[in-house]
Formats: structure tokens, C-alpha cells, sequence
């Protein structure tokens, strides 16, 4: 059992010390206190058809686009700031194919101590508070990389429109392949209308891609229902401990490895933005035919990312070239994990201006 920290740092310890639960990197999931959003701003997002992100690090899909939206709210409970409020956009009859979630992908490198696949695997709790506007059991899950083995687990809201903590214990898996390095090592998952044949009963691991229960309530078959979410936390051991509140720089380094951007933390990307002026880029022209220098990446990057540019009023693709104040087309080069260059057609100019943003997600 492990050292119970509560909100005063009163400790309390419950039994046998359980150092895993206790030391280093506790809580697998990055932004489960939903504080981060350096995307949207606190921006509504539309889930589409691809697993699009809301929130750093989690994101949402479904196989009929616009069924639901994601946004950071502030309606939390005690001791936390944040949360994240998913709203069905309409009432949706889930066929047997198909399939409605938010979700967090987890490198490889940050669950290899689980040993999962082996004799040696560990048992983790994943922990967290949730309120819905529509009482019922709910499902979450649990898959490896490529979904090809499964856990199914249930939690029950009890009470409309109140914020309840969930504990669940997941044993530990066996058998299946279980990535180690920058892959995805785990996928955690909160069900939000999943047809059957994504069904399977839950508290086992079993083959295949499975979503949840039959039976279970699925969010987006009632039109403006609403599910919150914060405090999540997928740790190791049979029980869930206090949550591993990180500072906000730590909690904003994590998720620069898996995306950045040179606007401020309060404005979204891509948009016009004042304040984003002090964030630009200058890169020198090198020749008498492009622009090309250096940038530095805040982070290491998971792997060479895809990116995006943007003037500093939202055009796509431009950056503006000093001093003859024109906008070039701008493309990236040498890019990897720790940075990249920029280029663009010249007539002469000196410098170029604009904003990026970098992705490497799992």
C-alpha cells in the first residue's frame, strides 16, 4: 500500500510502502489535470473522422464526423482548476460498426517498467473524477499498440451533473505485444458510443479491438449530454493514490514532446493574434535565392514532426519577408526531433517572420 498525500501534505501510509507508486514518474498520463491546451486555447473542438486532438495529449474520434465536441472548461472539483467537458452534438444511433471515444496515447519509453507481455507484468490503477449529465455505467478501456488486445472496464454515474472519483484496477496482462521505445505503449480510453463489435465483457483482457460492455451508455446518443473529465492518473500497483500534481512548466515540457508552437500559451494556433508578434521567428537569407537558418525546438520531439506555418493573421502556408514587406510561400528542410529550417523564394529580402507549430504525435 502506498504513502497517501492529501491536499494539506498530511501523510498517511496504508500498510506495505509501495515505492513504485511513490517515486519518479507516478502518473503515466501527461495533462490529466486537462491545464494544458496549447492548440485551442480553450477553444471548442469538432471530433471529425481522424483521431484529432482537443486538450495536449488527448484526443478525440468517430466514425461520422461532428457527433461531438471537446473543450477545456472550468467546472472542476476541489483541488483542481480544469477539466475537460466532451458534449454529444446530437442524438446519435450507434450502428454495430461503429465507434466514439477520448482518448490519451502513451509512449512506449513511459510504460516500459510495466513489463507488460511478460511474467513480470505489473497491475496499474487508472484513477479520475468524471461527471455526466446523463447517469448510467459507462465503459473505458485499455488497448496496445495497433488495438490488437484489449481491456474493458465499467464505472458507474451515479448522480446528474456531479463530479464522482473513479478508481479502476487493471491486472496486469501476460501476454500480447507491448512496444518499449516511442511507439505507442498503451492507449487509455474513455467510451462514448461504441457498436458490437467493439463490445466485450469487462475485467479481462482479450483479444481483439474492444471499446466497452454491451449495454453501456453511450454519450452521444443524447443530444447536448455532457461528460467531464480531470484528474486522470494510470499508475502502477492495485491501488490509486493522491494525484501527482506537476508544476505547470514540467506538465508543459511533457507535452512539447509531442507538440510545440511559437505562439503564446493563451493564443490557439493559426489564428490572428497581437500578442503573437513577440513570438515570431526571424530566419537570415543565406543566398541570393532563398531564406534558410536553424530553428531550435523548445523540447526534443518524439520524432521528426510534421509542420505548420502561419502569418501572424492566420494565412496558412506565409511567412512575411523584411524589409520589402511581401509574403512568401514558405516550406520547411533539415527537419528533426531537435529542429528544422525554413525556406522560401527571394527578390532580394533579408529576413522572414511568422509563426509554426511542430507535431509528433503517437
Amino acid at each position: 500500500m502506498p504513502v497517501i498525500i492529501d491536499g494539506t501534505n498530511g501523510i498517511t501510509q496504508a500498510g506495505e510502502f509501495n515505492s513504485d507508486s511513490s517515486f519518479g514518474f507516478k502518473n503515466r498520463i501527461i495533462n490529466g489535470a486537462m491545464v494544458i491546451d496549447q492548440r485551442n486555447a480553450g477553444a471548442s473542438v469538432t471530433q471529425t473522422t481522424s483521431e484529432g486532438y482537443s486538450l495536449d495529449r488527448f484526443l478525440g474520434y468517430g466514425n461520422i464526423t461532428s457527433k461531438f465536441t471537446m473543450q477545456q472548461s472550468s467546472t472542476a472539483p476541489a483541488g483542481f482548476v480544469n477539466s475537460v467537458v466532451i458534449t454529444s452534438s446530437a442524438a446519435t444511433v450507434v450502428g454495430s460498426s461503429d465507434q466514439y471515444y477520448f482518448a490519451q496515447k502513451i509512449e512506449g519509453y513511459n510504460t516500459a517498467d510495466l513489463g507488460w507481455g511478460t511474467a513480470n507484468a505489473k497491475t496499474v490503477t487508472l484513477s479520475f473524477w468524471a461527471r455526466a449529465s446523463v447517469i448510467g455505467t459507462y465503459s473505458v478501456f485499455l488497448l496496445n499498440d495497433g488495438s490488437a488486445y484489449s481491456y474493458v472496464a465499467n464505472y458507474t454515474i451515479s448522480v446528474a451533473n456531479t463530479f464522482e472519483y473513479k478508481t479502476i484496477t487493471i491486472v496486469a496482462p501476460t501476454v500480447g505485444t507491448w512496444l518499449t521505445t516511442n511507439g505507442v505503449g498503451s492507449y487509455v480510453g474513455w467510451d462514448l458510443g461504441s457498436g458490437s463489435t467493439y463490445n466485450q465483457t469487462a475485467g479481462s483482457w482479450q483479444a481483439g479491438n474492444k471499446r466497452a460492455t454491451s449495454g453501456s451508455t453511450q454519450l452521444v446518443a443524447t443530444s447536448g449530454a455532457t461528460l467531464y473529465l480531470t484528474g486522470v492518473q494510470l499508475e502502477v500497483g492495485s491501488t490509486a493514490t493522491s494525484f501527482d500534481y506537476r508544476s505547470y512548466g514540467t506538465e508543459l515540457a511533457l507535452c512539447q514532446r509531442y507538440f510545440q508552437k511559437n505562439y503564446m500559451q493563451s493564443d490557439a494556433i493559426g489564428v490572428s493574434s497581437g500578442t503573437a508578434e513577440a513570438q515570431r521567428s526571424i530566419v537570415i537569407a543565406y543566398s541570393g535565392s532563398e531564406y534558410s537558418n536553424c530553428i531550435y525546438l523548445k523540447q526534443t520531439m518524439r520524432t521528426s514532426p510534421s509542420l505548420s506555418f502561419w502569418l501572424t493573421n492566420g494565412t496558412a502556408n506565409t511567412w512575411i519577408a523584411l524589409p520589402a514587406v511581401s509574403n512568401r510561400t514558405v516550406s520547411p528542410s533539415g527537419v528533426s526531433d531537435n529542429g528544422f529550417s525554413v525556406s522560401a523564394a527571394t527578390t532580394g529580402d533579408s529576413s522572414l517572420q511568422g509563426m509554426w507549430a511542430t507535431s509528433a504525435e503517437l
